[in-house]
Formats: structure tokens, C-alpha cells, sequence
């Protein structure tokens, strides 16, 4: 059974930072794409960012460009979330998911993982950037 399980969120003043954890069971990267979303109340889910486990290839929403990284251990079955100069908009519950891609790009498939939940999903950790 595939499990995902985030950690490492918290409250942060703006311009600082976090490392989101995603440690994941079940199941080996190769062959799916890993995923941080994100939801804000009141929002839709918006994928932030992605990582490929066959061959690393990453992907970023513009708004994160340039200010998150996202990484993975393979051999500890946890991909990472590094967060810098964090904004209060990006404010939100951070899920980490897991899907064997369908698609021919990443963003095609932050898209399809975003809008309708495909994949396996971990339960989320709050991230609260204060102004």
C-alpha cells in the first residue's frame, strides 16, 4: 500500500524558511512523479512542485520559481520540500502525492494530480507565513 506521510510544517515570519519532508512506503520512485500541492481556504489545490523518480527532471509553479527546491533521497524513500524567502500567500496546507504519470510533461500532470485528486495523498502539514 502507497503512504505518504508530510512533515515539517509550522509558522514563519515572512522572508524565512522550511524544509517540508515527504517520507513515502509502499512503493519505489522509480517510475512515478512525487508532488507537493498546496490549498489555502477558500482556493483551489495548486501544484507547486514536482520531481520525477525516474530521471530527476523537476518541475516549479512560476510563483515559486527561483525560491523553492524540491529534492528526494532515494534511498530513504523521502522527497523534500526546501522553502525560501516564504510569502505570506504561501500560506497553506502542503500535501505530498504520488502518481505513475500518464502524461507527456510534469506540468500535465500537476494539472490532471491538482484538479482531480489522482494518486495517492498524504494527509498534509500547515504552513502559516505571518506578514
Amino acid at each position: 500500500e502507497v503512504q505518504l506521510v508530510e512533515s515539517g510544517g509550522g509558522l514563519v515570519q515572512a522572508g524565512g524558511s522550511l524544509r517540508l519532508s515527504c517520507a513515502a512506503s509502499g512503493f519505489t520512485f522509480d517510475g512515478y512523479v512525487i508532488g507537493w500541492f498546496r490549498q489555502a481556504p477558500g482556493k483551489e489545490r495548486e501544484g507547486v512542485s514536482c520531481i520525477s523518480g525516474s530521471d530527476g527532471r523537476t518541475y516549479y509553479t512560476d510563483s515559486v520559481k527561483g525560491r523553492f527546491t524540491i529534492s528526494s533521497d532515494n534511498a530513504k524513500n523521502t522527497v523534500y520540500l526546501q522553502m525560501n524567502s516564504l510569502k505570506p500567500e504561501d500560506t497553506a496546507v502542503y500535501y505530498c502525492a504520488a502518481v505513475i504519470p500518464k502524461t507527456i510533461t510534469l506540468a500535465q500532470a500537476m494539472r490532471v494530480m491538482a484538479r482531480t485528486g489522482l494518486g495517492s495523498w498524504g494527509q498534509g502539514t500547515q504552513v502559516t507565513v505571518s506578514s
